[in-house]
């Protein structure tokens, strides 16, 4: 029976093979895509899922509130691991890392700079799954100045990785030698944190601080098989209470108790491993993470999209159902009951949906090399993706092909043949309600996804063109300076006497640089959470303001003429009405020096700079304290010259002339887009899927319009005849299918300004929502409608009326 279905179906399908191949071609490309975004979602979601205890792994994140200020932080104090471990039996393990932040590692006479580098606990193998492929893990970190190295570094320094007893020379914060105890595998690409060097914790004297008001260390938990971590973590606070109380006494001069009754308070929690990715962005973060809201707007699409190629089967299968009439009234006269109708319509959908899940499987692994590249993303099909991709593909052809066989299952068996001889079957496009209703469907779901391709390219032209507050075009950076020794001011007097130099600042607080660093100051001198500001605190030098094109509100610059200037200040304007300054200019703050007996040094606000954004346009723009300061972080140049390349060569030439190491640079109008780069990704991203769904969609409309015009063609034949022109022919096949979209925009516009607000929401600072978006969508939606109806209207009015009147 199964067989006999099959071969049915088999030569129906051969029979109409430009409803076949429009069928395919529709379910085929909605899969495809459908099955990239599978493919990013899982990737997205698999991040940390590679550790064998992920699931019984935990970081402990610290919230600090200090009077209004409020930071939230992904590291914590240095002695909290050891106690967790010795605290609480639910707690089996206990790990630190800490960010190395840049090493020199020497390879004979060349020297590179390593910026994937920690400091670990032994303990560390016993938490995360770091596979050692040589050494012992038990011993690997137990000993100060050495260092476990991934089979990725191994090479590259070593050309093996039997190197097990070799030792690093590494510069930096290090200055030794360190000898190699292991080599483990890479990390997976889907980690929160990449690390090429695990240098042993206990090389770093910091490790050993019992300071519990001063957060450094990224801590992990491993708990107990059973354990419930949010019972440990509501006991976080009794562990703060006993053992920061006295510090926190030491330094602010009052209890704790005192301290939250001010409003301020000192909290930890405990955030799952596998939500670190896509839910965590902390202060202190190992790397850079992603966002879920981005895997639930990709998801939503690929449902959209998967939808709209199963609506395109269900309106083409109803649509042609006049041509299967007869068919199914001999069926029936012949004696087959419903049930065998039903089961032979729903083969033929399985089967399409067969040969379209094996060409969507190929053309999405065909397009999967574009696709990392439009969304930033490294996804590689390998063993672990076939063992879900196939029995998911299999499952994948029964449910769709169910769900877009099944209403046309139904609606062409339940023909009866009485009807069919008396010819009162429907016919064409007319009296289709529920094709009707599909058509509208397809095509909100395709304008909502115009509308917010719109408002997205809208957001980033916006953030393109934004005043930040500062000019980063035509600024070229010069990374890692500190390369240059005790020559890092003479490297930057030496480029300022360049031609096409017009300033150059030394430091690495930049507004795109991640360089960052916080301090205490206070209205008085005393410790009162509620006179407290927690600002970001900067070192720069008196060039910095000018350099990066900034504006004075209020008071002056930094001034190398001035010699009280090493104890003044230049705040931002938030900073200023953060404090509540009406005139900030020759106030005084002070600055606290922590520490169990804190000290306070008075400093000379001098002058306001005009806010300019320093961190994402997702965030609101917060207190910055500049003081005049060394950092070598970067060399920042403006930079004024047609000649670009010989002023980078002499800049080279220069660098060569004070140090051997690599002459790194970039542009900070390039450093700022690569803030918004995952944006621009899913703008990329999001206008190919818009597109597709479009593709898609008129794959349908293509076909309805053709079996409208098929069945309308004597009706057709009749006008010509009667002196009809071919514009009134095609507009008359045209209208019915052009009203459907214009309900389909009265549908989308408001569910796309509702969904599409949200989104902007998540910008501190955004585009409006234009009105011209709706107009704009729906006159691309009409005229890619019109196009597809007309091409077929046209074809049809441009028929001989004599074929036509013979054509039934």
């Amino acid at each position: 029976m199964i067989k006999n279905y099959l071969k049915t179906a088999f030569r129906s399908l051969q029979k109409n093979k430009g409803f076949t191949a429009i069928n395919v071609l529709g379910l085929a490309l909605g899969l495809a895509t459908c099955l990239l975004i599978v493919f990013y979602v899982f990737d997205e979601l698999s991040y940390d899922r590679y550790n064998a205890n992920a699931d019984r792994i935990y970081r402990v994140n610290e919230d600090l509130k200090l009077g209004n200020n409020r930071v939230q932080y992904a590291v914590c104090m240095a002695p909290l691991a050891q106690t967790l471990k010795t605290v609480f039996p639910d707690v089996e393990n206990t790990v630190r890392l800490k960010n190395i932040g840049g090493m020199h590692v020497n390879k004979g006479a060349e020297r590179f700079l390593e910026y994937s580098a920690v400091f670990a606990d032994p303990s560390v193998f016993d938490v995360f799954t770091l596979p050692i492929i040589y050494g012992d893990k038990k011993t690997a970190l137990t000993e100060p100045n050495t260092v476990v190295i991934t089979e990725a570094t191994a090479k590259k320094y070593f050309g093996r990785t039997d190197v097990v007893g070799e030792n690093l020379i590494i510069d930096g914060n290090l200055e030794r030698p360190i000898k190699v105890t292991a080599v483990i595998k890479n990390i997976p690409e889907q980690s929160h944190f990449h690390a090429d060097f695990l240098v042993s914790m206990s090389s770093n004297p910091e490790s050993r601080s019992t300071e519990w008001l001063r957060s450094d260390f990224n801590t992990y938990v491993l708990m107990r098989k059973g354990a419930d971590y949010k019972k440990t973590e509501a006991q976080f606070a009794k562990l703060l209470r006993n053992y920061s109380g006295d510090q926190m006494q030491a330094e602010l001069k009052m209890s704790y108790d005192k301290f939250e009754k001010s409003g301020s308070f000192f909290r930890l929690n405990m955030m799952p491993l596998t939500d670190i990715h896509l839910h965590s962005s902390q202060t202190g973060e190992l790397g850079i993470n992603g966002t879920s809201q981005y895997v639930y707007i990709f998801s939503a699409i690929a449902i959209f999209i998967l939808l709209i190629a199963c609506v395109n089967f269900m309106n083409l299968s109803t649509a042609r159902s006049s041509n299967r009439a007869r068919e199914v009234g001999v069926r029936k006269v012949l004696g087959s009951p419903r049930k065998y109708l039903i089961a032979q319509f729903l083969s033929e959908s399985i089967l399409i949906t067969l040969v379209a899940v094996v060409i969507a499987i190929l053309l999405a692994l065909f397009l999967l090399p574009g696709f990392n590249q439009l969304s930033g993303k490294n996804i590689v099909v390998n063993s672990h993706t076939l063992i879900w991709l196939l029995p998911s593909s299999l499952v994948a052809v029964l449910f769709i092909g169910f769900l877009a066989g099944l209403y046309p299952a139904f609606f062409l068996s339940a023909f009866q043949p009485i009807d069919v001889l008396k010819g009162k079957i429907s016919n064409g496009f007319k009296g289709g309600l529920m094709r009707s209703f599909l058509v509208v469907f397809q095509f909100s779901i395709s304008i909502f996804l115009i509308i917010g391709t719109l408002v997205i390219y809208n957001q980033l032209h916006y953030i393109q063109n934004r005043d930040l507050g500062y000019s980063r075009s035509q600024v070229l950076v010069i990374d890692n300076a500190f390369e240059l020794g005790g020559h890092a001011k003479a490297f930057k007097q030496e480029i300022k006497q360049i031609a096409g130099v017009e300033n150059a600042t030394l430091t690495g607080f930049l507004p795109t640089a991640p360089n960052r660093s916080t301090a205490i100051f206070y209205k008085q001198a005393q410790a009162d959470p509620k006179q407290a500001i927690f600002p970001q605190t900067w070192n720069v030098d008196e060039d910095y303001v000018n350099t990066l094109g900034m504006k004075m509100a209020a008071g002056r610059n930094f001034s190398s003429q001035m010699s009280t200037d090493s104890n003044s200040l230049v705040i931002n304007s938030s900073a200023a009405k953060f404090l509540g300054f009406t005139d900030p200019v020759n106030k005084i703050i002070y600055k606290s020096s922590g520490g169990t007996i804190p000290t306070f040094k008075p400093y000379t606000i001098i002058g306001v700079v005009k806010d300019f954004n320093f961190s994402s346009l997702h965030d609101n723009i917060s207190p910055v304290i500049m003081q005049l300061g060394d950092d070598e972080g970067a060399l920042s140049v403006k930079v004024q010259t047609a000649n670009l390349p010989a002023l980078l060569r002499q800049a080279q030439n220069a660098w060569k002339g004070l140090s051997p190491a690599h002459f790194q640079y970039s542009f900070m109008d390039q450093d700022f887009n690569a803030l918004y780069q995952s944006e621009q990704n899913i703008g990329t991203v999001f206008v190919t899927f818009t597109i597709l769904a479009i593709v898609i969609a008129c794959l349908g409309l293509f076909g309805l319009a053709a079996y409208a015009a098929e069945q309308r063609t004597k009706e057709i034949g009749i006008r010509k005849v009667l002196g009809a022109s071919i514009s009134s022919i095609t507009r008359m096949l045209s209208k019915d299918f052009i009203k459907l979209v214009c309900i389909a925009i009265l549908i989308s516009s408001p569910l796309a300004w509702y969904a599409m607000n949200k989104w902007l929401q998540g910008f501190a600072y955004r585009a409006d929502f234009n009105w011209w978006f709706f107009v704009a969508a729906g006159g691309i939606a009409i005229c890619i409608a019109f196009i597809t109806v007309s091409f077929q209207s046209i074809k049809a009015a441009l028929m001989n009326p004599v074929k036509s009147l013979k054509s039934e």
